[in-house]
């Protein structure tokens, strides 16, 4: 019994003191911040010219692939067992260049993320100082999103840092 209420108090006394400490609190939407960056810092389009070369590169030989895979149906003719070995073989380079591809450019989106949350990251902790906020929280996390109104959204704000 005595653990319980020293727990109890215990418990009491750092809530307390939490709410004391944090008396101003600001809200941002990472999630707006983010596509509002990425869309004007242009990575979509940074990442598309980084990986043209492999992407015409998959679409040829896709369409080596295709176009002898119609010759042999259009014809009606059985290919020879070299053909199938060859065709056996591209297809099997397509994939493996395909998947490689696939996890090249999901690493390249994730570290071009990973730019932006640290950019976004530094603003807001600019601005938290600069205002004075004890506290910012993603407007996600905020569990009584009705009393919203009592704190500052400063994500327009770290926008405009930003840019």
């Amino acid at each position: 019994m005595k653990n319980f209420l020293f727990v109890m108090w215990l418990s009491m006394i750092l809530a307390i003191s939490t709410c004391a400490y944090a008396e101003k609190i600001a809200i941002i939407n990472i999630d707006e911040i983010f596509q509002e960056i990425a869309t004007n810092k242009a990575v979509p389009t940074q990442l598309e010219k980084e990986f043209k070369s492999r992407v015409d590169e998959l679409q040829k030989l896709e369409k080596i692939l295709y176009s002898q895979l119609h010759q042999w149906q259009n014809s009606g003719t059985k290919p020879s067992e070299k053909e199938r070995q060859l065709f056996e073989t591209k297809r099997i380079d397509y994939i493996n260049k395909s998947q490689q591809f696939k996890e090249d450019y999901q690493r390249r989106q994730q570290e071009e993320g990973n730019k932006i949350l640290q950019t976004i990251k530094r603003s807001t902790k600019a601005i938290a100082e600069k205002e004075s906020y004890d506290v910012v929280v993603d407007l996600n996390a905020v569990l009584y999103p009705e009393k919203i109104s009592n704190l500052k959204n400063i994500t327009d704000l770290v926008i405009k840092r930003v840019q």
